[in-house]
């Protein structure tokens, strides 16, 4: 038995890898698209609307989708120091984040979707999966 498997094990190790690291950003890209909007342009009933058809999110109509308005650098870190564990893969961030809840005012759930907004400050429960936010599973409001 010679070097061959060796080889071959080692060349497979490096066809996967990459796979994995593809797949892991493409679902880190897919929760920004859905849930990231650094600079938002007001945060009422329109700019649900417009989001929420901008990102492809009313066909049929979702339910409730919460932006997160910050930097993706930020929002990353609650996988890591910005974050504490929630249970399972799930973290919670240990600073507040601006974010605008966008929720289906009810009716038909085809379009045209009709949204209400409510914007504050929130510290947020994501899933992560090797370092990168991949679900947002809610959210919680800072009492004064």
């Amino acid at each position: 038995m010679g070097l061959g498997p060796l080889l071959l094990v080692f060349l497979l190790g490096l066809c996967v890898t990459p796979l994995t690291l593809t797949q892991d950003d493409s679902r880190f890209k897919a929760f920004l698209t859905k849930h990231h909007d650094a600079s938002p342009k007001g945060r009422n009933d329109r700019y649900c609307e417009r989001m929420m058809k901008r990102r492809g999110l009313t066909s049929p109509c979702k339910d409730t989708n919460t932006f997160i308005h910050g930097i993706k650098d930020h929002i990353k870190a609650i996988c890591g120091d910005n974050g504490n564990p929630h249970g399972g893969n799930l973290r919670i961030s240990t600073s507040p984040f601006q974010v605008t809840t966008c929720k289906h005012r009810g009716g038909s759930s085809r379009p045209p979707c009709r949204y209400r907004a409510t914007a504050g400050f929130r510290h947020i429960v994501i899933a992560c999966e090797n370092g990168l936010p991949v679900h947002f599973d809610e959210s919680f409001f800072i009492r004064s």
